[in-house]
């Protein structure tokens, strides 16, 4: 199956940007080249069997002649033996007596369906959906007989006129496209299709969907009205759910507020449940159907902040935060089998750790420890989690872990074992320093494999996304990518990032580019002042926040050699009238631009291109509607206009981002070392 034919081909291909620019590497069975990529494998969605003997799990690896990922269902005992392939497919559910599990494929007559696979030695499966649009979000009913699902509920958008009829045979130009919301495109979707998401059920023998909640309004907590997933639960007794959402006719003009609600199976009935403003998500009811679990905040202006857990009675009384003064946020809900509290996954100062809450008050327990990305799939009766981790140096596996004994973390597969048996890995080291006004910030430097500290390495430092996001101590393969040609790789969460609580993800609030700037400024003196990076060979690159700051940097320092700036905001005026994310735009300043332009020009940073001396290639998804490619095109022109060496390429077939396509990853690795090689020499081999 190894096939690095198309590596070399790519290899040639990058070649040929802005004129004859060097190679960028050669394939090695010892060191982490992007040929290995083809052969690279990911695993998610580990779901336990009810009574914790087997796991079911999605493995996803490179389809090399179409160019894509392909996912396909996997099964380990818990044991970690009889590790095989069960069916093509996705996002498995087990039904509650552990005979049969639900999953998505693709189905007939066309697109994504809904099917159950018996778990006997027989196998059958059976589709139980042909609907015209893909279900998501699938859960069993407790006694078995039901899935329930999510599904939009198309409610067409027309604008009737008296046109005359076209003569027959006639060519008219097709009428244009009506549009009257706000959002009216997400990326990698593209126009929205007019309806609401709804909840639906089916028959597990199969049969037609049965809608359970009806309205010009949407099951599931939006981000900017953009459609996604829901959170949603059964009650014990099958008579109600539980779902997060917004029932107001207004939903499209609220960034990012949600509700819990509760609808009556058989009725319809739905009713709000919470009653302050606020972002309130993913419920999870009780044992014994007396609680419900969620997470979020009362409404803020402020552009970031911690969701606390809160629990309530199941109508919708005595509501109560239970995380005190605990500063993290709780993901992945799951209450303990004696309602006791809930265990959940936060992200903390790079890493994702099980965390147990109690909900009868007293602090947070952390159940497991360590550098490394914890991921909770579910958990069995038995109190046995099916998780995925992964840290530095381990790309992510399934992993088993009995939550009352931490110590019995144990691996259950190895997916890249025979892909990294022979390769050397770059060593990650974390790294804490003092920036301005005293901030604490983490970052973590990868080294080449070769590394000897006496000598001088070129330098990258790549900016994560977001801007409130966080990078971790999961394995990355691009970073190791590029440790394995020469490169120092520096990696840091500025403020704004998450994981450090509310206030430091928040220090950006109305100033973005700011103090995040500053902070990684102080990261490259730090690397620095160690004395193995050469000063006059140091190298920025990043993407959306990333490509905002790595611009940013560029207008406000001349120390980079090179800059690659990938798919990012430029001016802030044009992109809120751009982006498929109007509203958070509109929230990182305090009045809009047609009252005081002053602060979006001030944080735009084509506004500070008449510093930029560094030479600068610019990648951008031609179909990207998060950072449309207008704002790349922009910030190249502006530089080909001064004089600044640039290159733009634009990325076929990639939305946001330039790396989803397997060739399109390996060409942003290849583009960025050959530009980085062409302004600051080959690294030290």
């Amino acid at each position: 199956m190894r096939n690095p034919m198309f590596a070399r081909i790519l290899l040639l291909a990058a070649a040929s940007i802005a004129g004859a620019l060097p190679a960028q590497e050669t394939p090695s069975d010892t060191l982490l080249t992007v040929n290995h990529y083809l052969d690279y494998e990911t695993v998610g969605e580990p779901r336990i069997s009810p009574d914790g003997a087997s796991i079911v799990y999605t493995r996803r690896w490179v389809n090399k002649q179409e160019d894509r990922w392909e996912t396909a269902l996997w099964m380990v005992n818990a044991d970690g033996t009889e590790n095989r392939f069960l069916v093509k497919g996705g996002s498995p559910v087990w039904s509650p007596d552990g005979t049969r599990i639900a999953y998505l494929a693709e189905g007939e007559p066309k697109g994504v369906q809904l099917f159950v696979r018996w778990m006997n030695a027989e196998g059958a499966i059976s589709q139980l959906t042909r609907v015209e649009r893909a279900p998501g979000n699938i859960e069993w009913s407790p006694d078995g007989r039901w899935v329930g699902f999510t599904m939009l509920a198309p409610k067409p958008e027309v604008w009737s006129i008296d046109l005359p009829a076209a003569p027959e045979g006639a060519k008219w130009t097709p009428a244009p496209r009506y549009v009257s919301a706000l959002h009216y495109r997400a990326d990698r979707q593209g126009f929205i299709e007019s309806g609401f998401t709804h909840l639906y059920v089916v028959s597990a023998d199969g049969g037609t969907p049965r809608q359970i909640t009806h309205g010009d309004w949407n099951v599931g907590a939006r981000f900017d009205a953009l459609p996604g997933g829901a959170g949603w639960a059964w009650t014990p007794d099958g008579k109600s759910i539980v779902f997060d959402g917004l029932m107001d006719t207004d939903w499209d003009m609220r960034y990012r507020d949600s509700d819990i609600n509760l609808v009556d199976v058989a009725t319809g009935q739905a009713r709000k449940l919470t009653s302050q403003r606020g972002t309130w998500t993913g419920p999870a009811v009780s044992p014994d159907g007396q609680w419900i679990a969620f997470s979020g905040y009362p409404a803020v202006k402020q552009t970031y902040r911690v969701q606390d857990l809160y629990v309530m009675k199941i109508d919708g009384s005595q509501v109560r935060r239970v995380t005190g003064e605990w500063d993290r946020q709780p993901d992945a809900l799951t209450w303990a089998s004696d309602g006791s509290g809930v265990y959940a996954t936060a992200g903390d100062r790079g890493t994702s750790n099980i965390w147990f809450i109690p909900v009868a008050g007293g602090a947070p327990r952390q159940v497991t420890t360590g550098v490394q990305m914890l991921t909770l799939g579910s958990v069995a009766r038995t109190g046995v989690a099916a998780i995925v981790r992964t840290a530095p140096q381990e790309p992510p596996d399934i992993w088993r872990l009995d939550l009352k004994k931490p110590a019995s973390l144990a691996q259950l597969t190895r997916v890249n074992e025979d892909l990294l048996a022979r390769i050397k890995l770059g060593a990650v080291e974390e790294v804490w320093y003092t920036s301005t006004n005293g901030a604490r910030i983490q970052a973590w430097v990868v080294k080449p494999p070769s590394f000897d500290p006496s000598r001088k390495y070129p330098l990258i430092m790549e900016i994560h996304g977001g801007p409130h996001g966080m990078y971790n101590t999961g394995f990355n393969f691009s970073f190791q990518n590029f440790a394995a040609n020469g490169y120092v790789v520096l990696y840091t969460n500025p403020r704004g990032s998450t994981g450090y609580g509310t206030d430091f993800g928040n220090a950006i609030n109305l100033r973005y580019p700011g103090v995040d700037y500053e902070d990684l400024m102080a990261g490259v003196d730090t690397v620095i002042n160690r004395g193995y990076v050469d000063a006059k060979r140091m190298f920025v690159g990043g993407c959306s926040g990333g490509g905002v700051l790595s611009s940013w940097v560029i207008g406000h320092t001349t120390r980079f050699a090179g800059a690659a700036v990938r798919c990012p905001v430029m001016d802030w005026l044009s992109f809120a009238g751009q982006t498929d994310i109007p509203f958070f735009t509109y929230n990182f300043f305090e009045k809009p631009f047609w009252e005081d332009p002053k602060r979006w020009l001030e944080q735009s940073s084509l506004m500070y291109v008449g510093n930029v001396q560094t030479p600068t290639v610019i990648m951008t998804g031609e179909l990207d509607l998060r950072t449309p490619m207008p704002q790349s095109e922009e910030y190249y022109a502006a530089l080909k206009m001064r004089g600044v060496p640039t290159a733009l390429l634009r990325f076929a077939g990639e939305y946001h981002g330039t790396s989803s396509k397997p060739s399109n990853f390996m060409r942003t690795q290849l583009y960025m070392m050959s530009w980085y090689q062409k302004y600051g020499g080959k690294p030290i081999s």
